[in-house]
């Protein structure tokens, strides 16, 4: 069966959701409509990448991802259809598909450029349409005009030196985790069996555990998560609260020679 996925800004308190759904199961009944999240904050391009990036390829190759975060963008974002990863992505091209894969692009397509819908709803009028053609397995290029290129943004990058590696939180999530940019396989290979110190917020841990519950209640845990990214905790608790730190936030991992 077809998977259509959403992700959206616009909550759950209004019809825009299930508009969405009601157009593209109008258009293709047998699809599989599956909501990520629509709890994303108004334009909150960084956090929509966060989750779809972490999320999209636990689906199966072929799902159609219709993103509607900040969907009307700027002035001149266009709406395009890409295929990525296998994947296929129905969106606004205001930068959030380039924060999601370092891949090159197999391909894309400007939507609403030849026969032109003018709307205040584009994620019901233009993306819903394109994802449930999509689904039913017709072709991008067939959707809207080729495009050679889409918005990249550049995202926070860890960097690492032999005797450092310095990352930064990328989101704060809704336990209040701190989760970082500082991967698992960079660890591995700077640590080579290193000492090693981890800095934030004036904290200094000298361990990762494998499991959040290696912590006590309300004490510190530091852990690399399902990403395989370092995520800082107060196990039972909030960390960001308690340690005043919070999106863009600095974490050093130090290693002794």
């Amino acid at each position: 069966m077809a998977i259509v996925t959403l992700l959206t800004d616009s909550g759950e308190s209004d019809h825009y959701v299930a508009a969405v759904k009601a157009r593209i199961i109008s258009i293709n009944p047998g699809v599989r409509v599956e909501d990520i999240s629509h709890h994303i904050k108004p334009a909150d391009i960084a956090h929509a990448a966060f989750v779809l990036r972490a999320v999209f390829r636990d689906f199966p190759k072929g799902t159609v991802h219709l993103v509607g975060v900040d969907a009307t963008g700027n002035r001149g974002d266009a709406f395009i259809a890409l295929q990525l990863e296998d994947h296929f992505f129905v969106g606004c091209d205001n930068g959030l598909f380039g924060l999601i894969s370092e891949k090159p692009h197999q391909q894309l397509a400007e939507l609403n450029a030849i026969a032109t819908v003018s709307t205040t709803f584009p994620e019901r009028d233009i993306f819903a349409p394109a994802a449930a053609k999509l689904a039913s397995g017709v072709a991008i290029t067939t959707l809207g005009k080729p495009m050679p290129a889409f918005k990249k943004m550049i995202d926070r990058q860890m960097k690492a030196t032999k005797k450092q590696i310095t990352g930064s939180i990328i989101r704060v999530d809704n336990m209040g985790n701190l989760i970082t940019n500082i991967s698992k396989d960079a660890f591995d290979v700077l640590s080579q069996g290193k000492a090693y110190t981890i800095q934030f917020g004036g904290e200094k841990f000298r361990r990762i555990q494998t499991q959040y519950s290696q912590a006590e209640q309300g004490e510190c845990f530091i852990v690399f998560n399902s990403l395989n990214l370092l995520e800082v905790g107060i196990y039972k608790g909030n960390a960001s609260e308690l340690l005043g730190l919070g999106y863009g936030g600095t974490v050093n991992v130090i290693f002794e020679e």
